[in-house]
């Protein structure tokens, strides 16, 4: 069973240390300022292979002039396209601009069920969790690169990144709180925040990470001296 594969007590503490530290570090990005389901969508599919720093000002631009899945699902291709001029894969605006055609086509708002909006164009499992997460505030795990790394680093340290992804998504829902609702939403936020900003691909930074005490990584690097 996932929920097995951490001790409770363990994976308390790490999400404590965790959303404690990310409530007074976390960057003010203007995706993590609104639950609109459309708005933390258009979020989620620039930020797909794209930095934050590049993503913010598109996201600003586009919102305001599309507000609403209903503007976009109206809005002419070429325009959508050239919104997205500059930013790369674009791929990912076509895929938002059919997205909003369909769920506008079907009548209802966007969903917030993980099965439901990973069946809608351009969705992959970590953006249907994400989605859910963000907007909706459901108790899913949202997996992006950063977050496996943390993860892996953390609690599984011998598995391998190519090997381990049914692994890492059982630490992740094994971990995350078991209630929806503003915790589940910030670890989310803050575990993602940490592989990004502490514990990155190149370097990790022990000994600035707030879980470094519960971190199998990190306690390892305590012990032998490394930073």
């Amino acid at each position: 069973m996932p929920g097995k594969s951490i001790p409770a007590e363990l994976a308390s503490d790490f999400r404590r240390r965790l959303i404690r530290w990310f409530r007074r570090h976390g960057r003010d990005l203007p995706w993590r300022r609104t639950r609109d389901p459309y708005h933390v969508l258009v979020s989620e599919f620039m930020l797909q292979q794209t930095q934050v720093s590049r993503v913010e000002d598109y996201y600003a631009r586009f919102v305001a002039r599309w507000p609403t899945v209903d503007a976009l699902a109206g809005a002419d291709p070429a325009m959508v396209r050239e919104s997205w001029d500059g930013l790369g894969y674009y791929r990912r605006a076509a895929n938002l601009h059919r997205l909003a055609r369909a769920v506008v086509a079907r009548g209802g708002g966007i969903p917030s069920d993980p099965g439901e909006l990973v069946r809608l164009p351009g969705i992959g499992r970590y953006t249907a969790g994400a989605v859910a997460s963000f907007a909706f505030e459901r108790a899913t795990p949202a997996v992006d690169t950063n977050v496996a790394r943390v993860l892996r680093r953390a609690f599984q340290p011998r598995l391998q990144a190519s090997a381990g992804s049914r692994r890492v998504w059982e630490l992740a829902a094994a971990i995350i709180p078991r209630r929806r609702g503003a915790a589940a939403w910030a670890f989310n936020q803050a575990i993602m925040e940490l592989g990004a900003t502490i514990c990155t691909a190149r370097v990790a930074h022990c000994p600035a990470c707030p879980v470094r005490a519960v971190c199998t990584t990190g306690r390892r690097r305590a012990g032998s001296g490394r930073a």
